[in-house]
């Protein structure tokens, strides 16, 4: 952890705040959860429970306090009620938005409910937050919003066109944010992830992520499922770097990062065959008693960006952004994770 960020952390100890995390019980709500009680804070959570799940905030009560534990306050809600939202940001110092329709196939298959969540959704958070005077909205946007742009790395002022309505509906979340911060003085700032990874992150499904995808497919003794030639290059950044990034954007001094928006990555690319091969390496260096298959190949997605990589440049110089966690050292966290939850004692 930099100087800076002690300082910062100190400063949050010192001084606890109430922080709404909307999407609280999903893959990086309860991580932010998590942090924000170990720090001291008091936080307000907000879920639907659709794709977020009970569990995830079961394994943060465990690891954390009794009297940590206390400073939650759960709603079951969801973003597209106004009501929820007004009622969710009064008294709220900070709103960490990560509430969202998440998958980018799926938007294919029903643009309209995407839209609503995303869209809609985070528009009756702005105004909910406009209106309880929040201090700062710091919302979850997307590498997604790059869509066909074909430079690299990544620079933030420049985007393509977005090749899904999940893209489509992040790049407008941060239109809005933008609007908000200009006309209304609500301070927003946006994050754009990259390809995150983690403990937690659901392995299920035709949709899922590929790293707990194929950690789980490993971990049973399937092949793992390679799009295309896996040539194709993602950045993958560990939970841990974007927990750090939101409490970073929070905390900022509001001139440095007010109506911006930041890409969040480990600063490099690396390919599917690549991965699989470090994947490959730890599930056997971690749990000698399994050996992995050779992955099969299978026809890419239409639609998807063969290569993304984020440069961190601005995040570094108004964030102080800089990771703490190797990819190795992440993957490897991973795994160890997914075998104790999966694998009997």
């Amino acid at each position: 952890m930099s100087f800076y960020e002690r300082l910062l952390f100190e400063d949050l100890r010192a001084a606890p705040r109430t922080w709404l995390v909307t999407g609280v019980a999903g893959f990086i709500g309860s991580h932010l959860l998590e942090a924000l009680l170990l720090l001291g804070q008091r936080v307000v959570g907000v879920d639907n429970f659709t794709t977020g799940s009970p569990r995830n905030l079961e394994y943060v009560r465990e690891a954390v306090s009794a009297d940590a534990w206390s400073r939650f306050d759960c709603r079951e809600g969801t973003i597209t009620d106004m009501g929820v939202c007004r009622e969710a940001t009064r008294d709220v110092d900070f709103v960490l938005h990560q509430a969202a329709f998440v998958s980018v196939p799926l938007s294919r298959q029903d643009p309209v409910a995407c839209h609503d969540v995303n869209v809609t959704g985070t528009l009756n958070l702005l105004i909910a937050s406009r209106d309880h005077k929040v201090s700062r909205v710091v919302y979850a946007s997307s590498c997604k919003v790059y869509g066909d742009d074909p430079h690299l790395p990544k620079v933030e002022a420049h985007c393509g066109v977005p090749q899904s309505p999940y893209g489509v509906s992040k790049a407008v979340n941060e239109l809005y944010a933008n609007l908000f911060h200009e006309q209304y003085q609500l301070e927003c700032t946006g994050l754009r992830a990259f390809n995150v990874f983690g403990p937690r992150q659901n392995p299920y499904g035709g949709y899922a992520a590929v790293v707990p995808k194929w950690i789980h497919a490993m971990l049973n003794d399937q092949p793992c499922q390679i799009l295309g030639d896996g040539s194709a290059t993602r950045d993958f950044v560990p939970v841990q770097d974007v927990v750090q990034a939101h409490l970073l954007a929070a905390l900022a001094p509001a001139a440095a990062v007010s109506g911006k928006v930041y890409n969040v990555g480990l600063g490099r690319r690396t390919s599917l065959v690549e991965l699989h091969a470090q994947l490959a390496s730890i599930v056997v260096e971690n749990l000698r008693d399994l050996s992995v298959l050779p992955p099969v190949s299978a026809p890419p997605r239409i639609g998807t960006v063969e290569h993304s990589w984020a440069d961190l440049s601005l995040a570094e110089a108004d964030l102080r952004y800089h990771p703490l966690v190797g990819l190795e050292e992440g993957l490897a966290e991973a795994v160890r994770w997914y075998a104790r939850e999966s694998r009997p004692a």
